[in-house]
């Protein structure tokens, strides 16, 4: 059967799960049509002039790149060579574009755990969390003997879902009481006569968005004429967006060295740590990261981005930094995307080579 773009992206979150990723960050199908068939994909790093005429010249169905193209909320898409330019081209040739970015940080095996494999971190742990979008929490009160049914409802609308786990929901018994009143029609008890049923709480997660959906279903399968039920918002289930792990003893510029090395890039240094054993990784921007790598008993911070005013928080905090360039930390995490993607099904073309990093070194000599 040949693929849709929707089953290229049910795939795609099956290996880096949507609800894994920042709350801010655009993950999923960005730009075409889930219903067309694909036939062929390509994998890059960044959605920059140079993809865009790559597909054009070789156009495929589908492009899945690591970084966003579109950020920020866009008024018009005309031709151009800037974002709304670029997802107006890929629209008028019919190439979808689907984006992973944070989803595949925190996936097992993604970016983050790409880097900390460059360096051969061992004993690894997650570490700084990726808030998701809006959440809710809905809890449920309902007879026992009807409880599957409700839940079942509740996750066919939306709610449920944890990462790559569904059907996640937490239950407790208990009793709930009612009177009804003179017009009601209970399914247990009399009106004008104090009721007391075991029930069990039902709760379950769910995106804001899927929320009336989830509510309507819950509603539609209870056997309560007035179900009672509570909606409110919740911050749960963070993902870590980096790692943590131990390293062979190294000195601070040795491992700055190494890491430059395997990277191809110049990096900087910001410390005096005297040996370094336990190493952070956060590919891209790590900035608002440090407090937390300092937390969780790092040494180093291995990252991009990083500020002045953020250095010097570091080592405020005795964290050593080695700044490898925010493109250059994502690359090997690009490259084990590209190696999954490719193994979803159709031809796929390899565009990772194209390096969106803005930044050269440059060697001066007096």
């Amino acid at each position: 059967m040949p693929l849709t773009v929707d089953d290229i992206r049910h795939n795609i979150a099956a290996i880096a799960p949507n609800d894994g990723a920042a709350g801010w960050d655009p993950v999923g199908l960005q730009v075409g049509d889930g219903a067309i068939t694909a036939a062929s994909m390509a994998v890059c790093h960044e959605v920059t002039e140079a993809v865009v005429s790559a597909v054009e010249t070789a156009p495929v169905d589908v492009l899945v790149t690591y970084h966003p193209l579109l950020f920020d909320a866009t008024r018009t898409f005309t031709a151009g060579a800037d974002a709304a330019g670029r997802a107006y081209r890929l629209a008028r040739i019919g190439t979808s574009l689907l984006v992973v970015h944070t989803a595949f940080d925190t996936a097992p095996g993604g970016t983050a755990d790409a880097l900390a494999d460059l360096l051969g971190l061992t004993q690894r742990t997650g570490f700084f969390p990726a808030w998701q979008r809006d959440t809710v929490k809905v809890v449920a009160f309902v007879p026992g003997e009807h409880v599957d049914a409700v839940a079942d409802a509740m996750v066919a609308a939306g709610a449920g879902t944890i990462g790559n786990y569904t059907g996640c929901s937490f239950r407790s018994e208990g009793i709930g009481t009612f009177v009804p009143g003179a017009g009601a029609r209970p399914a247990a008890g009399e009106p004008g006569e104090l009721n007391a049923d075991a029930e069990v709480r039902l709760e379950m997660i769910a995106t804001k968005a899927a929320r009336d959906r989830v509510v309507e279903a819950l509603v539609a399968a209870h056997p309560y004429e007035t179900p009672a039920y509570d909606v409110y918002a919740v911050q749960a289930n963070a993902s870590m967006i980096g790692r943590i792990g131990t390293l062979e003893s190294h000195s601070l510029q040795s491992l700055a060295g190494a890491i430059g090395a395997a990277l191809d890039v110049g990096v900087r240094v910001a410390g005096t740590v005297a040996a370094v054993r336990r190493v952070a990784v956060l590919p891209g921007s790590g900035g608002g990261a440090i407090p937390a790598a300092a937390r969780a008993g790092a040494d180093v911070l291995v990252t991009g981005d990083i500020d002045h005013h953020q250095a010097r928080q570091a080592l405020d905090l005795g964290l050593a930094i080695i700044d490898a360039g925010h493109a250059p930390t994502e690359r090997p995490g690009v490259r084990v995307l590209y190696d999954l993607v490719s193994g979803i099904g159709p031809e796929t073309v390899d565009l990772t080579f194209i390096d969106p990093d803005p930044w050269e070194d440059v060697a001066w000599k007096s």
